[in-house]
């Protein structure tokens, strides 16, 4: 804290003694040339940023590059501007700027209604933030955001849409960036990141990166380390072809997690403080994982494009945690615990190729697009528990240190092991035909294959080993009207399937069981206007998902194991609204809503499906609100920010009540000449709110109280 309190003073000190001039370099698409001095190459920047500061004119979540107004899906992408202006640390700080999703868990998220974790990289599978640990965004450019179903591009999954997290790549152009990092809670971090060209032809580039972040949670007993080594190498292999190597390590260390919930009523009010943790202090979450991956893309001619990559990761999750079990019978003020000791190796190997061609047929132009892409994950799962004469632990008066023992008396037991391997392969074809230059109808088919296996063991020896393998071929359909060049009208169909999880394909449980199914209508409006100034973008969807497993309770359990059915429907039905506008020069505003009524539409009396309550999901919020605005002063070469969220009423897994709440959020960013220093406030007011409900054993995740950032930005 007292570093901390030693950098404010010197930013504030820097903030008042050094005003630099403001200076804009020229935009060369805005349309207008600047009329205030342009500045050098070297200068680290808070003014010249605002024209336009969000735009994204092209993504590769279609796994091409391609124009967002030509992608009959909304889609949203978070660019590295916004990482920065918001301070964003990991993936959690930016969901509050996509309309339609909300936190659940860790890196789980509530997506149009529908609970989701999965995650991509560079458009393929093999996210190393496995189980319990939130992606981090130091080595990231950009967040793109494909919402519906993705089966298309992407393959089996969540029909609420995909995360795809694009990485940072060497570059030509030669810059190093360190960034020094302060903050309440004893947070202190150093990262710096270095690209440039290693010959004098550009042939060959580079990128290096490292990061470090320590801070001790307001959670009791927890603390924080984050590393990250990235390196990066590319290689001009000819005109318009290019090779990229990236290999990155992550390493974190959390004390005192996994960390659950905070115990509520059943209207959502805390029972304790929110800093209360069911861990004790020598409990622990680490994460160490690594990842390597390989992509080539090139142009053969003016008409043809190739793209292949392949990604390889290995991540090892260690727990040793108390998990809340609810309160003791005769006692509210004390909470059931056991004691977990768990380790969670991961391994998955992934390749894709996409191809794209644009040629002239019957007086037409159409776009073909193909690829394929092949996936193998094992997973495994070495888990034992201790369940008695584990010390209770109090709501108002929490007493740490009875429980240490708990490791030693759970290292007596034996591992159940539950070896899960997964493999996904599948290929696609997509037309783009140009019926006019202001009409176009997209046209797409895929064929998937997937094989489950699953294998459990008790200490070595063999319970249970299940296999199931299926298939199937989903269609995508869609038309985009365009007036003029800078409005685009859309609609399309699409269709999904994603595997029952493998462990519900037990033959105790009723297994195997087929996939499930589903499928969205959505239209839409995407609007570059005034030269893309005023980005706004609408749309309304309905998703069906079928075959959704159910508790059959007319039938006995088998071998303690309950029995499925899958008879479930869940419809889906939405809208959303995503606002970038510069409102002046100098001012940006982003705005985004998204209404969301997601109900169980069919089931059987007495049965219930996995997040579903009555028919309700939950975490699903009807409305989701949120907002940044950032005007900049050039005449002190400043930039004030200000934002906020806004999420109605929930419900948890339990039926509690997890009540809405608002929180706002600031910042200052100002340009020293010699570099630039942000310093953001979070929860402003100090509100107390639930970011999501779980439990009724193991609580809500209490939302972060008010909290301080500092960077200094140095640019080099």
């Amino acid at each position: 804290m007292l570093s901390f309190r030693a950098a404010l003073i010197a930013s504030a000190a820097a903030f008042v003694a050094m005003p630099v001039a403001a200076q804009e370099a020229p935009d060369p698409d805005a349309g207008a040339t600047p009329t205030r001095e342009t500045a050098t190459a070297d200068e680290i920047l808070v003014t010249g940023r605002a024209q336009r500061l969000y735009r994204v004119e092209e993504t590769t979540v279609g796994k091409v590059a391609q124009d967002p107004m030509n992608i009959p899906q909304a889609l949203q992408v978070i660019n590295s501007e916004l990482f920065a202006d918001q301070g964003a640390r990991d993936a959690t700080d930016i969901y509050r700027n996509i309309s339609g999703v909300s936190f659940f868990s860790y890196a789980g998220v509530t997506f149009r209604g529908f609970r989701q974790d999965q995650s991509f990289y560079d458009g393929q599978r093999g996210n190393p933030f496995i189980g319990f640990s939130v992606p981090q965004l130091f080595n990231i450019e950009r967040v793109e955001v494909l919402k519906g179903p993705a089966g298309l591009f992407f393959g089996p999954g969540s029909p609420g849409g995909i995360i795809n997290y694009v990485s940072k790549t060497p570059s030509e152009e030669t810059s190093l960036r360190a960034v020094l990092t302060g903050g309440t809670y004893d947070r202190i971090g150093l990262s710096a990141e270095a690209t440039g060209a290693i010959d004098r032809d550009g042939i060959l580039t580079y990128r290096l990166g490292g990061f470090y972040e320590s801070m001790d949670p307001y959670r009791r007993n927890t603390q924080n380390k984050s590393r990250i080594g990235d390196a990066g190498l590319a290689i001009r292999t000819n005109e318009g072809g290019k090779l990229t190597l990236q290999a990155t390590v992550y390493d974190n260390e959390l004390q005192a997690n996994r960390l659950r919930g905070v115990l509520v009523d059943d209207d959502g009010n805390f029972l304790t403080d929110i800093r209360w943790n069911a861990n004790e202090k020598t409990d622990f979450l680490n994460l160490r994982s690594e990842a390597y991956q390989a992509r080539y893309e090139t142009r053969i001619g003016e008409a043809v494009t190739f793209n292949a990559g392949a990604r390889y990761f290995k991540a090892k999750e260690t727990q040793q945690y108390h998990e809340p079990r609810g309160l003791v019978a005769d006692n509210p003020d004390l909470v059931v615990r056991e004691f977990r000791d768990q380790i969670r190796p991961v391994d998955g190997l992934s390749f894709m190729v996409n191809t794209t061609a644009r040629v002239n047929l019957l007086g037409l132009e159409h776009s073909f697009q193909a690829g394929a892409d092949w996936y193998d994950e094992t997973s495994v799962l070495h888990s034992r528990i201790l369940r008695t004469d584990v010390t209770p632990l109090s709501l108002s008066n929490p007493v740490y240190g009875l429980g240490a023992g708990d490791a030693q008396r759970a290292a007596q037991l034996p591992y159940t092991t539950t070896d899960t391997r997964t493999r996904r392969k599948g290929a696609y074809l997509q037309d783009q035909i140009s019926l006019t230059d202001a009409l176009l109808l997209v046209a797409g088919i895929r064929y998937d294959h997937f094989e489950d296996e699953v294998i459990r063991s008790l200490g070595g020896a063999l319970q249970d080993r299940t296999r199931y393998a299926d298939s199937d071929v989903t269609l995508r359909g869609g038309a985009i009207f365009k007036p003029r060049t800078d409005v685009s009208l859309y609609a399309s169909w699409s269709q999904s399937f994603e595997p029952q999880s493998a462990a519900d394909q037990n033959s105790d449980a009723g297994g195997p069981f087929v996939p499930v199914t589903g499928n969205q209508i959505e239209g839409g409006v995407k609007t570059q206007l005034f030269d893309g100034r005023l980005q706004a973008n609408a749309a309304l969807y309905r998703i069906v998902r079928r075959n959704i497993l159910q508790v059959d309770p007319t039938l006995p359990p088998v071998s303690g194991v309950d029995q499925l059915a899958p008879i479930g429907e869940v419809t889906s039905k939405g809208f959303e609204i995503d606002l970038t506008t510069d409102i002046t020069p100098d001012w940006v505003l982003m705005v985004n809503y998204g209404y969301n009524d997601t109900r169980i539409t069919d089931t059987a009396e007495g049965q219930a499906i996995t997040n579903g309550v009555g028919d309700r999901f939950a975490n699903a919020p009807r409305h989701k609100v949120g907002f940044w605005t950032r005007y900049q002063v050039p005449a002190i070469a400043a930039a004030f920010a200000f934002g906020g969220e806004h999420v109605s009423r929930r419900i948890s897994l339990s039926g509690q009540t997890v009540k809405p709440y608002t929180i706002f959020d600031a910042s200052i960013t100002k340009s020293l000449g010699f570099a630039e220093l942000l310093l953001r406030a979070d929860n402003i007011f100090d509100k107390v709110y639930a970011a999501s409900g779980f439990s009724n054993r193991s609580g809500h995740f209490p939302g972060s109280p008010r909290t301080f950032l500092a960077e200094l930005r140095v640019r080099f």
